[in-house]
């Protein structure tokens, strides 16, 4: 079996491998006539089978769309009479391979989510101490909740005031605190109902 992956690749993939394949057939027609009427045969399907919506063959941009993506896929090596004015030398496309950047959130402790972190820079800078304090808590709530969403083992507080505790960059630690987070069964529990009450 002959893969995708093993074979030339596509001008323009979005047109097909047997679109490219008649391109091909056409470049080596030797007869000029044959190869235009082999050429307006390809325009045709191009225009009807793969962009039904514009099937009226008097949009004059769209059909010189098509003929200017036909020597595209020709790597300008289709030598037809054109019903219009092209250029004769390959358009130069400068291509940028520069590497996305994925955020922060999006690689490490992505199950959190971007709205936790925002909502640890904004406990940390709050002024009231016992408010903080209790905000603090909320998010680490929120955090276990967010845990037990995509993960549904039962996950220990220690294991969330770590996590807390690395995305506040050491700011935030509630690892000497006694004080409980919500249990995992009570989570679930309400997990459970939601779903039920909302399952189509």
């Amino acid at each position: 079996m002959e893969y995708n992956t093993n074979r030339l690749k596509l001008v323009i993939p979005e047109y097909g491998r047997n679109i490219h394949k008649m391109i091909d057939y056409a470049i080596q027609i030797k007869n000029r006539k044959q190869r235009n009427r082999c050429a307006w045969g390809i325009i045709k399907l191009m225009t009807g089978s793969l962009n039904p919506k514009f099937h009226n063959k008097s949009i004059h941009f769209f059909q010189h769309k098509l003929w200017n993506q036909l020597l595209i896929m020709s790597k300008y090596q289709l030598d037809i009479d054109t019903p219009f004015q092209n250029k004769k030398e390959p358009l130069k496309m400068n291509f940028c391979n520069k590497k996305v950047v994925y955020p922060e959130y999006l690689t490490n402790f992505r199950y959190y989510g971007k709205i936790i972190r925002n909502m640890i820079h904004a406990a940390i800078r709050c002024k009231d101490t016992q408010k903080k304090e209790g905000l603090f808590y909320a998010i680490a709530n929120t955090m276990k909740k967010n845990y037990l969403r995509w993960n549904k083992n039962i996950v220990e507080d220690d294991v969330i005031f770590k996590d807390l505790k690395e995305l506040s960059k050491g700011k935030i630690c509630l690892m000497k605190n006694t004080d409980p987070l919500l249990q995992c069964s009570h989570i679930l529990k309400y997990k459970k109902k939601f779903f039920k009450n909302n399952k189509v």
